[in-house]
């Protein structure tokens, strides 16, 4: 369907978590649990390079989708602002598609989630119950 014929479906043996660190070859990734876009979206940072693969929770200049079933808008926005700030405005990142930005770009310019969109915004609450 997308042109990978190599490809082979498989059953995942396990499922990722908050906290969990993964290595890869040389490199070892922090995956941070970020809902919102999805219920159990993750990320992956790798600390030593200052870089995150986000996926569709945060772009250049904009945050992921909330209007599909389960997502949540006041969940995304948590995640963004307390799971990936905290981590450092000199941290790299790319997103599931579009241009590569930094986390210190996003906190001064997104219109979703800088520093002043959420001072302007209301106290907006993640839905409760499972992720």
């Amino acid at each position: 369907m997308y042109g990978l014929p190599d490809a082979r479906s498989f059953t995942p043996t396990r499922w990722l978590a908050d906290g969990d660190v993964l290595t890869l070859g040389d490199t070892t990734w922090e995956v941070y649990h970020c809902p919102g876009h999805t219920p159990g979206h993750v990320i992956f940072f790798n600390r030593a390079a200052r870089f995150a693969q986000v996926g569709d929770v945060l772009f250049q200049g904009s945050i992921g989708r909330t209007d599909f079933p389960r997502s949540d808008h006041a969940s995304l926005l948590n995640a963004i602002t307390t799971k990936l700030w905290p981590l450092g405005d000199d941290v790299a990142f790319v997103p599931g598609h579009g241009p590569t930005s930094t986390f210190g770009a996003e906190r001064r310019t997104n219109p979703f989630v800088s520093d002043e969109a959420m001072r302007r915004a209301p106290i907006a609450r993640p839905a409760s119950g499972p992720s």
